[in-house]
């Protein structure tokens, strides 16, 4: 399960057996956890995160989406 980015307490990573899937990031921090679709970005399904840390959330997968594409891209071809 390859670890994309660490940032305010998030860890932003894929599964390496989910490749069949339309490309996304998942998202953990503590006992939370969430699904983003990333092409457009949407959320897939959240649990435990509040209003603001999905705004947090997706502000950092907005500002990271090529780089979310690109690793998923360079880890699954």
């Amino acid at each position: 399960m390859p670890t994309i980015l660490r940032t305010s307490g998030f860890r932003f990573f894929f599964y390496s057996n989910e490749n069949s899937e339309p490309i996304h990031i998942h998202i953990e921090k503590g006992d939370a956890t969430a699904k983003i679709w990333l092409e457009p970005i949407e959320i897939e399904n959240n649990y435990g995160f509040n209003s603001k840390e999905i705004k947090q959330i997706l502000q950092i997968i907005q500002d990271n989406q090529l780089k979310f594409i690109q690793s998923w891209y360079d880890y699954f071809n």
